[in-house]
């Protein structure tokens, strides 16, 4: 999948998927990077984000963990299309409005199609969604 480098603002020099809309344009944007800790995925928490209670909405929590599953393997992914086959995840506490959130991971196992990830995403650094989920990378069709 093409990366793109984020030029200007708070997460210069981070990457993203332009071509993902749902998650660049609609419930994101999302970005990524590898630093000295390993690969992690971030966003700054939005009005757009929240539920009525004021917290973030779950579905928003979940969607971004989704696209952090590929953010923690991207290395794993060499440049190929992936499909999420199972996720799980359990909530922990709420996120809010202004909150930097970050997910961090691992990736468990690489094979030739599956690979199996895990993560935690916080909010200014407090834990609230917990994460596994599998990736089957997609095979690339003869030309």
């Amino acid at each position: 999948m093409t990366t793109e480098i984020v030029k200007e603002g708070e997460f210069a020099g981070w990457q993203t998927w332009p071509n993902e809309p749902f998650e660049y344009d609609s419930a994101g944007p999302f970005y990524f990077r590898t630093d000295e800790k390993g690969p992690v995925a971030a966003f700054r928490a939005q009005r757009k984000h929240m539920n009525a209670g004021g917290v973030m909405h779950g579905g928003c929590l979940m969607t971004f963990a989704d696209y952090s599953l590929f953010a923690i393997a991207h290395e794993g992914m060499e440049g190929e299309y992936g499909l999420t086959v199972a996720f799980t995840s359990e909530f922990l506490d709420g996120a809010l409005e202004g909150e930097y959130i970050e997910a961090r991971g691992d990736l468990l196992r690489k094979g030739r199609s599956l690979m199996f990830v895990r993560g935690i995403i916080t909010a200014n650094g407090r834990p609230v969604l917990n994460f596994s989920g599998t990736i089957k990378k997609k095979r690339k069709q003869p030309s």
